[in-house]
């Protein structure tokens, strides 16, 4: 970390951290077979002090690496903490949908909070402990929409037509005696080193139609829930690597090689995307709220984070 942090070191925001960990990689200084991880050596520390403070780490590491970290170092990378992003919307915790030049077009009666919502609090890297802050304080303001709002609007939703759920059904059906010749395990595996080594292209779903679920049963399936969890999970790496590659910038945890620098000009904006039925992503824009909303707390703009 001396290379990247020289003043914080180790103790450098997890950003930084990550970034340093993903260039070591992909310049060719990995550890294991396919060098795809580096170590984190804690055996230097007392045992009785990594029994005390980090109790859970050297459960973690044992159970799923086989590694007495009293003894040898960890394999770690970089993985995903936490999405800034999610379902837009205003700090009432409704949903908005953009549509006809209005940013904040309500979808009546829909609510979101926590790391699923994008309140546009967290810009492009949130700090740390506010993940808890934000479930609190937008749960909270959910739950006064909810009672002060809604129901003194005695908002309704139209009846569900009779067939409601069947479509769902039949694509899970579908999924499960799909006559595939691939292990869900492997495309799974396929995908996360894809998008592991730089968020690359992952460009259509062909290779989902060759997916292959074992067990057939309807009891306790987590052969299935776990491909239609990887169905999800292919629309979300199709929707962030556009996303990305659109962004012609760096900004918080979003960090390019070609775009080193943040373009507060022409990037101070969220990346709304969808995935249409044509199985492409569609892409716009929505204003970033910089304000407050009370005179006593004023705007804090974006500024550069240096070591």
């Amino acid at each position: 970390m001396e290379r990247y942090a020289p003043s914080k070191i180790d103790l450098a925001s997890r950003d930084v951290v990550s970034r340093s960990m993903a260039i070591e990689i992909r310049e060719g200084r990995g550890c294991g077979p396919k060098k795809d991880h580096v170590y984190l050596e804690l055996h230097h520390l007392p045992r009785e002090e990594l029994e005390k403070k980090l109790a859970g780490i050297m459960e973690t590491a044992r159970t799923f690496a086989g590694v007495d970290l009293t003894k040898e170092p960890i394999p770690v990378c970089p993985t995903v903490h936490y999405n800034m992003g999610g379902i837009p919307t205003l700090w009432t915790g409704e949903v908005v949908y953009p549509r006809d030049g209005d940013d904040n077009t309500i979808v009546p009666g829909l609510l979101a909070a926590g790391e699923a919502a994008c309140a546009s609090v967290h810009g492009a890297n949130r700090l740390g402990a506010n993940s808890l802050l934000d479930i609190i304080v937008f749960g909270r303001s959910c739950a006064n929409t909810v009672i002060f709002n809604l129901n003194k609007e005695g908002t309704s939703q139209p009846e569900l037509p009779a067939r409601a759920g069947e479509e769902s059904v039949a694509t899970m059906d579908r999924i499960m005696h799909n006559n595939g010749d691939i292990p869900m395990a492997a495309l799974r595996a396929k995908m996360k080193d894809s998008m592991q080594a730089n968020a690359s292209v992952f460009r259509d779903h062909e290779d989902f139609k060759h997916v292959q679920v074992h067990d057939k049963s309807r009891i306790w399936n987590q052969n299935l829930t776990e491909t239609l969890e990887f169905r999800n999970l292919l629309v979300n790496s199709l929707l962030t690597v556009k996303s990305a590659l659109e962004r012609k910038e760096s900004r918080g945890a979003h960090s390019r090689e070609d775009f080193k620098e943040r373009d507060d000009i022409n990037w101070m904006k969220h990346t709304m995307a969808w995935f249409n039925e044509s199985g492409e992503v569609d892409l716009t824009y929505r204003e970033v709220h910089s304000w407050t909303l009370t005179n006593d707390v004023k705007p804090i703009p974006p500024q550069d984070r240096v070591y």
